[in-house]
């Protein structure tokens, strides 16, 4: 270990301990020992096998599928640390589960949210540190330091050396991703376009109308996740209609539930750019249209910057 992070210990639950190593790759440092298992019944089972009294801890958990598990290994974690007495424990959470859940849009519904922000603050960490939050207001659900992150670098680096000009249109697929994709087009140099959709129920969504020229030009979906994919495979469908020439889609969080594989192989995009903040399963890894780009740079070096107190804001572009 450098020993100018000498303090520093970096754990990680079973969401994504790719991403961990390569972080600790980064930063030159060995990943923390930690066993997180189950008991018999399914009970969660932490055990920390390294001493962390008065260290900075850092715990890298995505609450991706399964969430709930994903969560309470996350939960648990931070109050072992806790108890350890870890100096400061910062929440790694490059995806955070239940964030679309941000606000009531029914009678009776809850702000779920706001709830885990609640059970991660209780648990004990000190900050969070998070990648392309679904909502930004969610940070202000903690009572803590947040830092969200964006993937916006990564993405343009891969897109540069594609797509750049006047022949390419960036396209939100929702009116609520327009200054995202207004953000990346500009730094792209290219065009934007906006789709209007209208989403008939949970995981369903029906493309109503395209605002913006796409006719003969190369389109490039921008969106923070996908999910069960209806939204971009039949956005894509609709661009198709209106002239776009090629069309590709890129998101930060591949969540690929349900049909998405099936979805996104059978569709009209060229290609899926996504990031490694939620790792591919099986049957998403087949998929010949998906590349994916890995966070571990920007994160290790938010880590990096944390641990000595500097300022993480150059990092929010």
């Amino acid at each position: 270990m450098a020993d100018s992070l000498e303090r520093m210990r970096i754990f990680s639950g079973n969401s994504n301990p790719k991403l961990a190593r390569d972080i600790c790759a980064n930063l030159g440092v060995h990943l923390g020992r930690a066993n997180v298992a189950t008991f018999s019944d399914g009970e969660i089972r932490v055990e920390i096998d390294e001493n962390v009294r008065g260290t900075d801890v850092f715990i890298i958990q995505s609450t991706c599928p399964p969430v709930n598990t994903h969560l309470m290994e996350l939960l648990i974690m931070i109050d072992a640390m806790k108890r350890a007495s870890a100096d400061r424990i910062t929440a790694i959470i490059p995806y955070y589960g239940y964030a679309r859940q941000d606000r009531k849009v029914a009678p009776r519904a809850p702000i779920t949210a706001k709830l885990v922000a609640d059970l991660i603050t209780a648990a004990g960490a000190r900050r969070v540190l998070s990648m392309d939050l679904h909502a930004g207001q969610i940070q202000g659900f903690f009572n803590i330091p947040v830092d969200n992150l964006f993937a916006t670098p990564i993405l343009l680096d891969y897109m540069k050396k594609t797509h750049q000009g006047d022949e390419t249109v960036i396209v939100s697929p929702d009116t609520g991703g327009v200054e995202r994709a207004r953000a990346f087009g500009k730094r792209l140099g290219a065009n934007l376009a906006i789709i209007d959709k209208r989403r008939e129920g949970p995981n369903e969504s029906q493309v109503m109308n395209i605002v913006g020229n796409v006719g003969g030009r190369r389109v490039i979906i921008l969106d923070d996740l996908i999910d069960t994919a209806g939204t971009i495979v039949h956005a894509a469908e609709a661009l198709l209609n209106e002239g776009a020439k090629e069309i590709s889609a890129c998101c930060t969080h591949p969540v690929l539930s349900g049909p998405a594989i099936e979805r996104i192989q059978g569709s009209v995009l060229k290609e899926l750019i996504v990031t490694d903040t939620i790792p591919l399963h099986e049957k998403a890894k087949t998929c010949s249209k998906i590349k994916v780009l890995s966070v571990a740079g920007i994160l290790s070096e938010a880590v990096k910057r944390i641990y000595y107190n500097d300022s993480v804001s150059s990092l929010f572009i």
